[in-house]
C-alpha cells in the first residue's frame, strides 16, 4: 500500500483505453489499495489507474467522506439534467474550467472478488463517476470543453512546470 506518483497531462498512458481487469489475485489488491490510499489526500475527489500509470478499468474515489473502487466501470445511466460545473484533474493541475456533465450518474462494475457493486452519484458524485470513467476510456475532461475553453486550457497546460514534454 502506497501513496503513487501521478502522471501528467501529455503522457501518452492518459490518452490510452485502459484494458478491463482480468486477474483478481494479489497483484489487483495492491493496485486496488494504492488507488485507496493515494484517493485520501486532502483535495482529491478521484483517481484512475491511469493515472498512477496502470492501463487497467479501475478508480477510486472520495467524495463526502465516501471513500470506495470501481473495477471494470461502465455507466449505465445519466440523468437527463446537466449542469456545468467547475471541473479539475490531479493529471492536470492548478486547471479548472466549466465543464457539462449529467446531474445524476449511475456505475456498475466489479470489485477486488468480481463481485458485481453499482455506484450512484449526484453532483459532485456523479461529476466524480463521469471524470474517472471518462479516464479509462483515454479522454481527459479537455475534451469535454467547448472549443475556445480547450485552447485556453490546452495553451495554459503547455506553460506549466508539470506539463510532460517528449
Amino acid at each position: 500500500m502506497a501513496v503513487r506518483e501521478l502522471r501528467y497531462f501529455g503522457d501518452p498512458v492518459l490518452k490510452t483505453v485502459c484494458d478491463p481487469v482480468t486477474r483478481f489475485d494479489k497483484g489487483l489488491e495492491s493496485l486496488v489499495n494504492d488507488l485507496l490510499d493515494s484517493v485520501k489526500l486532502p483535495g482529491r475527489a478521484g483517481l484512475a489507474a491511469p493515472q498512477i500509470g496502470v492501463g487497467l478499468r479501475a478508480f477510486s474515489y472520495n467524495v463526502g467522506g465516501l471513500i470506495g473502487y470501481v473495477l471494470n466501470p461502465e455507466i449505465v445511466e445519466l440523468s437527463e439534467e446537466t449542469h456545468e460545473i467547475d471541473e479539475g484533474c490531479l493529471s492536470v493541475p492548478e486547471l479548472w474550467f466549466p465543464t457539462v456533465r449529467a446531474k445524476r450518474a449511475v456505475v456498475r462494475g466489479v470489485d477486488k472478488r468480481n463481485e458485481p457493486i453499482e455506484v450512484e452519484g449526484v453532483d459532485v458524485l456523479a461529476q466524480c463517476l463521469q471524470h474517472e470513467t471518462d479516464h479509462l476510456d483515454g479522454k481527459l475532461y479537455l475534451d469535454r470543453l467547448t472549443q475556445d475553453r480547450k485552447r485556453e486550457a490546452l495553451r495554459e497546460a503547455r506553460g506549466k512546470d508539470w506539463f510532460w514534454k517528449r
